[in-house]
């Protein structure tokens, strides 16, 4: 029987691995969809970003209660998972607790420790949920997250709920069995939560409590490897993407656009004529950005970090005042993009035109125009995502390649080519209005 478990296990173990690792390869292949892009310049200041903003989430705790109520479940998830590390390798060798012996008086501590993050876990997800779902926040109830958003975002607070309480239970049924002195369940001591709840079972036959403790064993490490590979589907996946975005953040100055280079000489000419050379430079081949091929790898990284937590479409002036821009919704746009351009590429083995564009087709023009360039968005992102660049991108494409804008922005542009500024004044009669005076 126990060699039956042993060759379940690996089997739900390597099948667990398998498809978690394809899809991960799937979302980098789609990140190197986009542009070159070199960020890798300065390497002391973007592995302090690393500490500060993934790991040690500074940007959180400009929210207390919040910041603390996230770090406990981002701890949990990272420090309970050690535990993990135990159970997987008494799933593969057949053992139980294969550390306890090891670790003596110190693996009860490790596990007391464990449960009083998985109490804090749990609590946390209980408030999390209240907040989506009874109090509403503005930023939980809006459009863009209607249907598998808002799913999305419950349903991984209750599986966190429902593996705490499956790993809580498990001990306490541990416990329980461990004071019958039934087996191979050796006793390591009174653990600090479970230990309470346990004397609940001991009226409870040992065969009962075997099959109680063994089928929370089960689930527990099954909805684990089900949250593996739930994950790279989710919003969650920041998780992980956290830690190389903040790493990869641009350093430039929030809000400094990019000059394209081509663009760049043609303005030198235009005010040193004598710079221009002699013979045609190659021309530009495209403006700005209208699909996710013509975005760099680190945008569309971005938008598969995007948390989803709304922070920056509160802030967005352009959204409080009725706009139709929501940053939120220009990183899950391109996000849905590149899941669409992947399903393209992996039916009909490379890309095949679908007459569809990230511009137009998901982000409109109106939702682009509305950007008042201000940089909220960027500021107020925990993970450093920058909706911004996408934006710029896209705009530069709407104006350059298709001629489309307002009236008021082409009079600018029209005076600026004409006149060298967005004045309707020749560049002689610009002072003017001084001898008047």
């Amino acid at each position: 029987m126990e060699i039956i478990q042993q060759v379940f296990f690996i089997l739900l173990l390597g099948a667990a691995t398998f498809l978690f690792a394809k899809k991960v390869k799937e979302i980098v292949a789609n990140i190197h969809l986009g542009q070159s892009e070199s960020l890798n310049d300065r390497k002391g200041e973007r592995w302090r970003n690393v500490l500060l903003l993934a790991l040690g989430q500074k940007k959180m705790f400009r929210y207390p209660l919040v910041g603390v109520m996230h770090f406990v479940i981002y701890a949990g998830f990272v420090i309970i998972n050690i535990e993990i590390l135990e159970i997987v390798l008494d799933g593969l060798l057949g053992t139980h607790r294969l550390f306890a012996n090891t670790l003596g008086s110190f693996y009860t501590f490790v596990i007391d420790f464990f449960e009083l993050l998985a109490m804090g876990v749990l609590l946390a997800c209980v408030i999390f949920l209240i907040r989506r779902n009874i109090l509403k926040l503005r930023r939980f109830i809006m459009h863009e997250l209607d249907g598998w958003p808002k799913t999305d975002a419950n349903l991984i607070l209750v599986t966190e709920i429902i593996l705490m309480t499956l790993f809580l239970t498990m001990n306490a049924a541990d416990r329980a069995l461990q004071l019958k002195g039934y087996s191979h369940y050796a006793d390591h001591g009174n653990f600090i939560l479970s230990g309470l709840f346990s004397s609940s079972f001991a009226s409870l036959p040992a065969t009962t409590l075997v099959i109680i403790e063994r089928s929370c064993w089960w689930l527990h490490i099954a909805g684990i490897f089900a949250f593996l590979n739930y994950l790279p589907y989710s919003k969650h996946f920041h998780i992980i993407l956290a830690f190389p975005n903040t790493y990869y953040k641009p350093l430039s100055p929030k809000g400094e656009m990019t000059n394209m280079p081509g663009v760049e000489k043609e303005v030198q000419y235009i005010f040193k004529p004598e710079l221009a050379p002699a013979t045609p430079e190659e021309q530009i081949q495209k403006f700005g950005a209208k699909d996710i091929f013509d975005l760099s790898w680190k945008n569309l990284l971005d938008a598969y970090t995007c948390t989803e937590c709304g922070r920056c479409t509160a802030a967005c002036p352009a959204n409080i005042t009725g706009k139709l821009l929501s940053p939120r919704k220009i990183m899950m746009d391109t996000r849905d993009r590149m899941e669409e351009v992947r399903k393209n590429i992996n039916t009909n083995k490379s890309f095949v035109d679908d007459g569809k564009t990230l511009l137009h087709n998901y982000i409109t023009a109106e939702e682009i125009r509305a950007c008042t360039s201000c940089n909220a968005c960027v500021q107020e992102c925990p993970v450093s995502i920058s909706p911004l660049d996408i934006i710029f991108e896209l705009r530069r494409s709407l104006v350059m390649e298709e001629s489309n804008a307002p009236a008021e922005w082409n009079g600018m542009f029209s005076n600026i080519e004409n006149n060298f500024a967005p004045w309707k004044f020749s560049p002689e009669e610009r002072s003017k209005w001084t001898e008047e005076s």
